[in-house]
């Protein structure tokens, strides 16, 4: 066999690290936090409901939770929604990713963008794993936020405590008390959304009393809905009459379907 010179090797290490880009021999880091397409998606998504939902007393929503690794699955969920008539949003509450990947990010926010109706997603406990927290960020928006979707106000929180090891404040009061003064006057209900529900691993439970009684603050405070367990259950937690509904994972093949009226809420457990 010929003898291969050094600076042969390193002139074909060089002329492959300066191949273009679009020719997909370099492959990021899993971890890498660029990735290519939509960005700001909550915002650009609450624009739109807010919009459609604008002077309406009635809405319909759908929650969907914990879509990670199962792509078919939460595929069929997205079109058993797009199925509905009159779906105005739809609340995903976290843990899209399982390894809080970026190209998991990608994926599911491409699986979610068949949905007809705008969507928002929270944070889930496995999207923070490695840079996940940072790629949520980018592609939908800070952790904590919340909309109006008519006369209702919607709160969604980052619940994901143990996550952040107690370095941060989860959940974050100071938003809540900033969202509430800034709640409209016009609110006939409240619906909080979060990940982790008090009470379950994640959530800091040395201030779980104190966080319901500042959820109780809030107009018409009417329920919660969280994920995070994987099965359909519906839980009074702290014995006061506030529902905690929580939606099953997509391999479950289940999602709950709300309508809000001003003198009722009426819920359903889909199966697809």
């Amino acid at each position: 066999m010929p003898r291969v010179s050094p600076w042969t090797v390193l002139a074909a290490a060089a002329a492959v690290m300066w191949l273009p880009a679009g020719c997909d021999i370099i492959e990021y880091h899993p971890y890498d936090t660029r990735f290519d397409g939509e960005r700001d998606i909550n915002r650009r998504h609450i624009e739109q409901i807010e919009a459609a939902c604008a002077g309406k007393d009635t809405i319909r929503f759908a929650v969907i939770s914990d879509t990670q690794r199962w792509y078919d699955e939460t595929r069929a969920a997205v079109a058993a929604i797009n199925n509905r008539d009159s779906v105005d949003f739809v609340i995903h509450c976290g843990d899209q990713a399982d390894f809080g990947l970026t190209r998991e990010f990608e994926w599911m926010r491409d699986e979610l963008n068949r949905l007809r109706a705008p969507y928002v997603c929270l944070i889930g406990n496995h999207d923070c794993l490695g840079t996940g927290s940072d790629v949520f960020r980018a592609m939908y928006g800070k952790p904590d936020f919340s909309f109006n979707a008519g006369a209702y106000h919607f709160v969604c929180l980052n619940t994901n405590a143990f996550e952040y090891d107690y370095s941060v404040p989860v959940p974050d009061f100071s938003f809540l008390r900033a969202d509430r003064e800034a709640t409209p006057a016009t609110t006939a209900r409240t619906v909080v959304a979060m990940h982790a529900q008090p009470f379950s691993d994640q959530f800091n439970n040395n201030v779980a009393d104190v966080f319901q009684a500042e959820l109780h603050k809030y107009p018409g405070l009417s329920f919660c809905v969280s994920g995070h367990d994987h099965h359909t259950q519906v839980r009074d937690l702290f014995g006061d009459g506030i529902n905690y509904y929580q939606v099953g994972s997509a391999n479950g093949r289940e999602y709950l379907l709300f309508t809000l009226t001003p003198n009722d809420i009426r819920y359903e457990v889909a199966r697809f």
